[in-house]
């Protein structure tokens, strides 16, 4: 997929640029009844379609397809989008184009789901989302709570049409701010049982020397290469790898 630029009789390389003016005055013409400027506002968006779709790539799915999909997503965007939401189009469109994307792969999917469990998956995305239209938090708890059901069955319908997804997708979005899952995930071990065991980690990280810190500061709390670590620290990534291993080591020592 990844290689295809005509997708759907479509040159997504010749694809239109269309600027924030351009985009504001032809959806306003288009919600005013101009046809042309709807099919000239659908091609000119096209390009928001083809940057969510390649999302998708690995999915096994035809680019055709899938892009598709996009467009149909992009197409109820425009017709349910509302001048007076004071938001940027392409805020509210996203979420419409993933929606249906994801629709096309999980109806597409050998796997399939009972109608049933569709339908208690669906009402318990509308719950979700009244929810979260009241500035409620949308627990699980809460959602099985206002249904009137088990946790259990929310937890079980939701994981039946669910995708694995990025930490770093969307599940929130309100006046154009995202909230990703990664936002929401936390350490349900923090207790007082390891307030001494992090005591003694931060003593053994002080009796380290100042570059054994900095080296596993930026490889452990920031997510660092030793490659991209040896090039700040000024050191070869050989170097790098040992001094992180002693520091382990001592710090092992110290804490055992």
């Amino acid at each position: 997929m990844l290689s295809k630029v005509t997708i759907c009789g479509v040159d997504t390389a010749g694809l239109p640029k269309l600027t924030a003016k351009e985009n504001d005055e032809l959806m306003r013409a288009l919600k005013a009844g101009d046809m042309a400027a709807r099919e000239k506002f659908i091609i000119g968006n096209m390009r928001l379609v083809l940057s969510l779709v390649k999302r998708f790539w690995a999915k096994n799915a035809g680019a055709d397809d899938v892009f598709q999909a996009g467009c149909v997503g992009l197409i109820k965007a425009i017709d349910n989008f509302d001048l007076k939401f004071n938001v940027k189009f392409s805020t509210y469109a996203v979420p419409m184009i993933l929606g249906e994307i994801k629709r096309y792969l999980r109806d597409g999917n050998s796997l399939r789901v009972s109608r049933s469990i569709r339908d208690t998956a669906y009402r318990i995305l509308k719950v979700r989302e009244g929810l979260e239209e009241r500035d409620e938090e949308a627990t699980i708890g809460r959602i099985a709570e206002e249904m009137q059901v088990k946790e259990r069955e929310v937890v079980y319908a939701l994981d039946a049409i669910s995708d694995p997804i990025s930490l770093y997708e969307p599940v929130y979005n309100k006046s154009g701010d995202a909230l990703e899952l990664m936002d929401q995930i936390y350490d349900e071990k923090q207790s007082e049982e390891n307030w001494a065991e992090k005591v003694a980690l931060r003593e053994a990280m002080e009796r380290l020397t100042e570059r054994e810190r900095k080296i596993l500061q930026l490889r452990y709390y920031e997510g660092k290469t030793q490659t991209e670590i040896s090039a700040e620290v000024g050191i070869s990534q050989a170097q790098v790898s040992r001094l992180e291993k002693n520091a382990l080591g001592s710090i092992r020592k110290e804490i055992s």
